[in-house]
């Protein structure tokens, strides 16, 4: 119960009060993620110093795990060198598939709390949006 707790008030403060959700007019990198079975739309843009993602945000609409997750996953990337913030979305894709050990977990911090998301089938792809956006718009 107190797991599913955290999990309810971490998409409720990530939802009232997004830190990374506003237009970025100077971005390097802009790429729209959209989850057509929902209509979940994201338009992550991220801002490079070199290798390193010195600055993002994201646009959009759609339920409260896509944007909550969004939010979270800015959180946990700005700052990080190119190949870390890939390595960070293939550690939560694992984890929202039920294929990440706890110490893989354990990295995501925060983005933890999404877990159990993985009991939920219909809203994996919620989840996953932005990270698979950022995947996307970095291996380009």
């Amino acid at each position: 119960m107190e797991n599913r707790s955290f999990y309810n008030e971490i998409l409720t403060e990530h939802n009232i009060h997004p830190e990374f959700k506003f237009d970025m007019e100077d971005a390097d990198i802009v790429l729209e993620g959209v989850n057509p079975s929902c209509g979940d739309d994201v338009w992550l843009k991220l801002k490079m110093d070199g290798d390193i993602i010195s600055d993002g945000a994201f646009i959009g609409d759609g339920c409260a795990i896509s944007q909550a997750s969004a939010d979270i996953m800015l959180g946990m990337v700005i700052g990080k060198k190119k190949d870390e913030a890939i390595k960070l979305a293939d550690t939560f894709v694992k984890m929202i598939k039920g294929e990440a050990s706890d110490e893989e977990i354990e990295s995501l911090e925060e983005a933890s709390a999404l877990q159990d998301i993985s009991h939920m089938p219909a809203r994996v792809k919620c989840a996953v949006l932005g990270w698979r956006t950022l995947k996307e718009a970095l291996d380009k």
